[in-house]
């Protein structure tokens, strides 16, 4: 298997691997992880016939590229002999047929496989001199114009470019996979910047973390304790801290992890922290005898909002009424034909009182009555209602049970991408605010503290806002607990309701949902709306699921795609939503020739597949945790139907913003409903069995609830009300206000 073009690198020692180098062509990926990175991949040396399995620690290279392995042989129990790569570059391809492979992977815009053959066989192994040198040539060719060329041309360039950072980055002995990244986000100045600014790739370039950064800088020559690279690390601990749902951190608790995170002495990051603190580049806030420090980005979040919500509180336009609240709300009673419980006619009567109010409550305790009857009796004092919710999927929702237009609040604040400094920008903010008396937001306990700052710098000065949303599910993703932080500080208004409504018998979900709620066991029921099923082997429980997903439950009129949903608590392991993914796809959308795909680092992606947006693109107006379906797919491109008004496209080097769905955290399911819910509950995934998180996983079913996994996994979710505790000053703001 060894060729003319293998050579040893280094000598044959005793007890020690030989290391060679191959050059050839990548022919099929094998296999891909993103989490860790990880490839396998079918290998084509030069000049030989034969085919050899590589296997290495990097992202996956692209079909049809030419590349130079280093690394050595080595023989796996199952798979047999394989190539592990210690390192690679990417080659320039020779021969013709190495060229036009190269040219056919889609590596470059404007060429496809057609395109390629026809290409190469007008100009041979002279093809990338005539891109490169007379691109203009390439009109020789039937079906290239003007156009096209140039798109090629261009597309050729930037492969240069690549391959120059790929090289620097082998020089510095940083794997050259990420010189995609890299270039995508600076282009040109992207040499310059791995030189002079390494520590930007942190914060800067998805997938770069510190430790990479660090790497690159160590390389250059940058000691341990340089201020440059603690003033990075402390940013990127802040930035840890802030993924963690934290606002702010104690000073003490922020140099240790910067301490550990450098290996430098806590003195050291103390010194450099005070200066970045004399510098303003760091907030801090004194309480008592603890000194918190933010990042800059999250005290102004967090001051604006709370000034906002003071300001709207006190000088919100009184709303004229033609009698007292009390006897409009009972007129609207009579209109609507229900009779309201107390603390529902309590909600009603403030919302008319209040600049800002929040209404609470778990599932069937009336909210939706609730907040129809505020729209209905707004609208009949002459006021413009907006409503919005943080997802999609929560603002269809909305839209369904009122009867009235939602939109989430993204496109209500019209975001527009992302500024200089990586935030999002809006079209709506304090400059041009939207037009509207009153604004209701449901699931606000999904927003975080940076989302709902926006959107209170563009509610305008005299409007009403009014909160919705249930406490006791778990807090937004990102950091802060806005809902919880403005009923901790008991000075805005609000409402919770407690009495559940719905009928006896009709449904036990929401009897269990309040129950686990409680801190008490659900009642379950072999054939009822609400089972477990006691297995305690984890694979048996994935198998189980893919059988309920394929068969039992399709018997019963469910659709797979649309009407089950399956949640778990963690990524990885059998139950895991990474395994499920896989396995669930397999069973429901299987490999077909009818079925084009598309592999990327991490996943494949098939035609049919149920996929979700893991991230906020805002030029493309698809937002983290939309729900879609992949309707089209062609070579290095693909097309997502996420509802009647948007399809979205995504090329090369995009893909990763995607990922399988028919598999969800029970994190990506907030804001959502299904027919049925599928919830493994193992032993593997103890560290993640919090009560909150059961509790937010069941209430999104409607009809039916499957728990399936160990007693003792149930017991301990259902037992551990031990929420972790976020650093945030938001209520504190509130309650003492700012008349100081």
């Amino acid at each position: 298997m060894k060729n003319e073009k293998s050579r040893p690198v280094q000598p044959s020692l005793p007890g020690l691997q030989m290391e060679e180098e191959i050059e050839g062509v990548v022919e099929r990926i094998v296999f891909t992880n993103e989490a860790t990175p990880f490839t396998v991949f079918s290998f084509k040396p030069l000049r030989k016939n034969s085919r050899i399995t590589a296997v290495a620690n990097v992202e996956a290279p692209l079909v049809g590229q030419q590349l130079r392995l280093r690394g050595h042989w080595t023989t796996h129990k199952r798979f047999g002999q394989q190539f592990q790569v210690t390192g690679l570059c990417i080659e320039a391809p020779s021969s013709a047929e190495g060229i036009e492979r190269f040219l056919a992977s889609g590596v470059v815009d404007g060429i496809g496989p057609a395109l390629a053959k026809r290409i190469v066989q007008k100009f041979g192994k002279k093809t990338l001199t005539v891109i490169e040198q007379t691109p203009h040539r390439l009109g020789e060719v039937a079906g290239i114009g003007k156009k096209t060329i140039e798109k090629i041309t261009a597309s050729y360039a930037a492969q240069s470019e690549l391959r120059d950072i790929m090289l620097w980055l082998e020089t510095h002995r940083i794997s050259g996979t990420y010189a995609a990244r890299i270039f995508k986000k600076y282009g040109s100045f992207s040499i310059d910047t791995l030189e002079n600014r390494p520590y930007q790739l942190a914060s800067e370039v998805d997938g770069i973390g510190f430790v990479i950064a660090d790497s690159i800088a160590m390389s250059l020559g940058i000691a341990a304790d340089d201020r440059s690279r603690i003033a990075a690390g402390i940013d990127f601990a802040l930035q840890k801290i802030a993924q963690q749902g934290h606002c702010c951190i104690p000073e003490a608790a922020l140099e240790k992890q910067a301490s550990d995170l450098l290996k430098v002495e806590q003195a050291s990051v103390r010194k450099v922290l005070q200066d970045l603190l004399q510098d303003k580049q760091l907030a801090v806030e004194y309480v008592g005898s603890e000194t918190l420090i933010y990042p800059p980005y999250l005290y102004r979040a967090e001051i604006k909002a709370a000034r906002k919500l003071l300001y709207l509180q006190k000088y919100a336009d009184p709303i004229a009424m033609e009698a007292d609240p009390t006897t409009l709300v009972a007129r609207w009673e009579q209109i609507a034909g229900i009779r309201l419980a107390d603390k529902q006619k309590e909600a009603l009567e403030d919302v008319l009182q209040y600049g800002v109010f929040v209404l609470t409550g778990g599932p069937g305790t009336g909210k939706t009555t609730v907040v129809r009857g505020m729209i209905d009796l707004l609208h009949l004092q002459g006021l413009t209602v907006l409503l919005g919710a943080p997802t999609g999927r929560a603002a269809k929702r909305l839209a369904e049970a009122t009867g009235q237009k939602a939109v989430t609040v993204h496109r209500m604040l019209e975001a527009q991408g992302a500024g200089g400094s990586g935030a999002p920008t809006f079209g709506k903010n304090e400059d041009e605010q939207l037009e509207a008396d009153v604004i209701i937001l449901d699931e606000v306990s999904m927003m975080d503290i940076s989302l709902m700052q926006h959107f209170l710098a563009a509610v305008p000065d005299g409007a009403h806002v009014i909160f919705v949303g249930d406490v006791d599910q778990l807090p937004s993703v990102g950091p802060g607990t806005v809902l919880r932080d403005i009923l901790r500080s008991g000075v805005i208004p609000s409402v919770c309701l407690t009495d559940i409504f719905r009928q006896r018998g009709e449904s036990s979900i929401v009897m269990n949902a309040h129950a686990i709620n409680a801190g008490r066991l659900p009642v379950c029921s072999p054939q009822g709306d609400f089972q477990f099923w006691e297995i305690d082997d984890e694979e048996a429980v994935a198998a189980q699921i893919v059988e309920l997903c394929t068969k039992v439950l399709p018997q019963q009129g469910f659709s797979p795609l649309t009407d089950i949903q399956v949640l778990a608590p963690m990524h990885r392991l059998a139950c895991g939503t990474d395994n499920l993914n896989k396995v669930l796809q397999a069973a429901l959308n299987p490999k077909s020739p009818q079925r084009p795909e598309l592999t990327n680092a991490a996943q494949t992606f098939r035609l049919g597949d149920k996929v979700i947006q893991t991230k906020n693109n805002y030029t493309k107006q698809v937002f983290n945790g939309d729900i879609g379906f992949v309707m089209a797919i062609e070579p290095g491109r693909m097309t997502v139907h996420f509802s009647d008004e948007l399809e979205v496209d995504y090329e090369n080097g995009e893909f990763g913003e995607l990922a399988l769905a028919y598999a969800l955290t029970v994190h990506k399911s907030q804001g959502s409903e299904y027919p049925v819910v599928i919830l493994p509950l193992v032993r593997s995934h103890t560290i993640m069995m919090q009560r909150n998180l059961l509790y937010t996983a069941v209430t999104r079913a409607k009809r039916e609830v499957i728990l399936l996994g160990s007693k003792a996994a149930l017991n301990t979710a259902v037992g551990n009300n031990r929420t972790s505790k976020r650093y945030t000053l938001l209520a504190e703001r509130l309650y003492y206000g700012f008349e100081r």
